[in-house]
């Protein structure tokens, strides 16, 4: 028994409204719909795991995840209700449990995903929660991230080499495998990756979680470790791509989880520039909620937990983002800085040492894109960054591929917010009407964000004629805001 309370408990059952006998009631008829009858709970039982910090025997973690879930409408995990498979130590667990030991990446990873998977069914997933904040996670993770994994940490060392995790069993249906399905998983990232640059994460990001459920299973036995390696790849790659998906359809909570997993999952394969790659993207995901202070703590975390063995084009990347955190800030100077490194380090880039496959959409015209949008978030505060915005949103669009749609869409929108910035109507109307072609076939909530953004920059040109035009075709292209509560302006 604990001698403290359980806050995290506490704090989430303050927020269903239950009371202590109902919670009870619930866990006893949803613990018996899950195939365990026998189990009895009463309200003294609720109050001793609340007040001093008991831990419930299993099932009951696994019933009270599922039932806050559901409550809550989002997900819940073991970990998010103060519990843990070991004994607590009745001491309040850093945000998000972080860092977790390495043996529960694997667990924490199919908890999740299989609780997304149930309940974002019905659109619960991500509707209440609370982001942590960036420079929380970077505390958390930063010692962490820091130091190299200990690689036999990864599942339990014993003389089989395929020896499976006690709690694969319970689960059954994953079993060891060999090279050519690790390679076949791994294809399926890359087919995955394409969809996502093309059409955005709505349509295949439940078949993505739903993969990413399934190496969960598979990490629960013990490969042998080059096999090992590349599964927590597939799964750091997995992760990236659930978080990314779910930051495209705006639920960001879980996305931010996503991302953590995927740095996790990084780390014990131990490849720290593909962690630092995933905790990059959250800090892009703090840049287009408004926060970008908060990005920046996460890019200080990404850059320095990447490790020296980042090839010079990563860490380019990496610094388009800060710049354009930087640029949200209004620190045009530093901004400017940062995206020169950013345009030396790329250009260094002999290629002698072949990019990592998650870099591979970072080209050249990616480069330019980013570039566009940090100058076109720079013009707000500082109106002359403008026409370097649309030099670059202009040689993005010069030179980007088929496949990449979205990012297509995104140049057209940073050109003709700068063409609006820059006091030339006639050309931003032309750029927009370009991105109001495809913007419609993609299913990208963050499109249509910067479509509103752009929009917001047409409201001092109503009285020209192509504008009020232009208003009323992107008024009735929008789709209609569901009622989610106030929304961050992005940028």
């Amino acid at each position: 028994m604990g001698s403290e309370a359980n806050t995290r408990l506490a704090d989430l059952f303050g927020l269903t409204g239950w009371s202590k006998g109902e919670l009870a009631r619930l866990v006893n008829r949803q613990a018996a719909a899950m195939g365990h009858p026998q189990l009895a709970t009463d309200t003294s039982r609720v109050r001793r795991w609340i007040d001093t910090g008991e831990t419930p025997r299993e099932p009951v973690p696994k019933v009270l995840a599922a039932l806050f879930t559901e409550r809550l409408g989002r997900v819940v995990t073991i970990e998010d209700l103060g519990f843990d498979r070991r004994r607590q130590t009745g001491k309040r667990q850093a945000v998000h449990d972080l860092p977790w030991p390495p043996e529960r990446t694997a667990a924490v990873l199919t908890e999740f995903t299989g609780m997304d998977l149930m309940f974002n069914r019905r659109g619960l997933v991500g509707a209440g929660a609370a982001l942590a904040s960036g420079s929380v996670l970077s505390t958390a993770m930063y010692d962490w991230l820091h130091s190299d994994p200990v690689l036999a940490a990864d599942g339990p060392v014993l003389d089989d080499p395929l020896t499976v995790d006690p709690a694969a069993l319970e689960r059954g249906g994953a079993a060891p495998v060999g090279s050519q399905e690790i390679e076949s998983l791994e294809q399926s990232v890359t087919v995955f990756r394409a969809w996502d640059a093309s059409r955005g994460g709505g349509l295949q990001r439940k078949a993505v979680v739903g993969q990413l459920n399934e190496v969960g299973e598979l990490l629960t036995y013990r490969h042998p470790p080059h096999l090992q390696r590349r599964l927590w790849g597939v799964a750091a790659n997995l992760a990236v791509l659930a978080g990314w998906m779910s930051h495209d359809v705006g639920l960001e909570p879980t996305a931010q989880k996503y991302f953590v997993i995927a740095a996790h999952a990084a780390r014990e394969g131990g490849d720290r520039p593909r962690a630092g790659e995933a905790v990059s993207r959250a800090a892009r995901q703090m840049v287009h909620l408004g926060r970008p202070g908060e990005a920046l703590d996460l890019m200080d975390l990404a850059t320095s937990g990447s490790g020296r063995q980042t090839p010079p084009r990563s860490r380019a990347m990496l610094l388009t983002i800060e710049a354009w955190a930087q640029a949200a800030m209004g620190s045009g100077r530093q901004m400017r800085r940062t995206l020169g490194r950013a345009e030396d380090l790329f250009a260094s880039d002999d290629n002698k040492v072949p990019s990592p496959d998650w870099m591979q959409n970072f080209d050249e015209a990616d480069l330019h894109g980013m570039e566009a949008l940090a100058y076109r978030t720079l013009a707000e505060h500082d109106p002359a960054a403008a026409g370097q915005a649309q030099y670059h949103a202009k040689e993005a669009i010069r030179l980007r591929g088929s496949g990449h749609e979205r990012s297509m869409i995104f140049d057209y929108l940073s050109l003709a917010s700068a063409c609006l910035i820059a006091n030339d109507p006639e050309q931003a109307d032309r750029y927009a009407r370009m991105a109001l072609l495809t913007i419609g076939q993609t299913s990208s909530h963050r499109t249509w964000d910067r479509l509103r953004a752009m929009y917001r920059l047409t409201a001092p040109y109503g009285d020209h004629r192509g504008m009020q035009e232009l208003r009323r075709e992107i008024e009735t292209a929008l789709p209609k805001a569901k009622s989610r509560g106030p929304r961050t302006r992005s940028v």
